[in-house]
């Protein structure tokens, strides 16, 4: 099984589910309450962790007891936690998602202790790169770290795996470090420096980002897949039909299957298709790290 650097952020979701969209200056209730841990990097972590993987994850949490419960999940999953930093004077990160019935979702979040991480806790992170397979990384830590990351990754010809969310315009510089590129469709025209519905057709996209030095771009489309854009050319993957209950997560899930199986040594399509189905696992369960299949219920799915 691969080893599996992240680094990443944690951030302790909040969940509401309620009927509909409230109107400014409405105070609804909902029916259904969860709390539990997120962040795109412990996400991405633990995912990858509960399929088989050898997982390194660096990350900063604050000074509360949201912080010790971070610590005893990491135990709890197998995620290797010599690189966890408590900030003192500062809060865990926090999201509170709102959920509609049908599973869409919108959060509100504050990242805290996420922002405070330092590029020296990446440099003492390095070693854990260089012996990784793949290297995983998201946006919710400050990019001058992520682009130490991916730049150290190439250093030690380690593949690089880039979650470009939440989206944020990036240099031609970072981009270049980057071997697998995952926007989603809005994502892909943010980091061009384009709106978010930009009518430019996703393809062309995903290709003026190849131009910038990128590998492989992959474009998560919800229930429409994923698309794989090389320069051999661009390949659609579908995804299983679902009865989706909560999408949070759902590209957690599918970024970490994905690297797992990369790591494997998976052609590039099998390795989406493992994802695509990893992605449409989680959607089916309310909670992120709940949702999060092991192997054998990847494997089994859908059943």
């Amino acid at each position: 099984m691969p080893d599996i650097a992240v680094i990443g952020s944690y951030v302790v979701s909040l969940t509401v589910r309620v009927p509909r969209q409230p109107v400014m200056g409405e105070a609804l209730i909902g029916d259904l309450f969860d709390m539990g841990p997120g962040g795109k990097g412990t996400n991405q972590a633990i995912a990858a962790a509960r399929l088989g993987a050898q997982v390194e994850l660096l990350a900063c949490l604050g000074d509360d007891p949201f912080a010790d419960s971070a610590e005893s999940l990491y135990e709890s999953e197998g995620v290797a936690t010599q690189h966890i930093h408590r900030i003192q004077d500062t809060n865990t990160g926090v999201g509170m998602v709102t959920l509609l019935p049908s599973g869409d979702n919108w959060i509100v979040g504050h990242l805290g202790a996420n922002l405070l991480m330092q590029p020296w806790h990446v440099e003492a992170f390095e070693p854990a790169i260089a012996r990784s397979d793949i290297l995983m990384a998201q946006l919710e830590v400050p990019l001058e770290n992520v682009a130490l990351a991916m730049e150290l990754g190439r250093k030690h010809q380690v593949t690089t795996v880039l979650n470009p969310a939440p989206g944020q315009p990036l240099e031609p510089d970072v981009l270049a470090n980057v071997d697998v590129l995952t926007p989603n469709e809005s994502e892909a025209r943010i980091l061009l420096g384009l709106p978010p519905d930009d009518p430019t057709p996703t393809p062309d996209l995903a290709s003026r980002l190849l131009d910038l030095g990128v590998e492989s771009i992959i474009v998560t489309r919800g229930e429409e897949g994923a698309l794989i854009v090389t320069g051999q050319g661009t390949e659609a993957v579908p995804t299983i039909p679902v009865q989706a209950l909560d999408v949070t997560g759902a590209g957690d899930s599918f970024n970490a299957a994905l690297a797992v199986g990369i790591g494997e040594g998976m052609e590039l399509k099998s390795a989406v298709a493992q994802a695509t189905r990893a992605g449409a696992y989680t959607t089916t369960h309310l909670g992120v790290i709940d949702g999060l299949p092991t192997r054998a219920e990847l494997e089994a799915f859908p059943g």
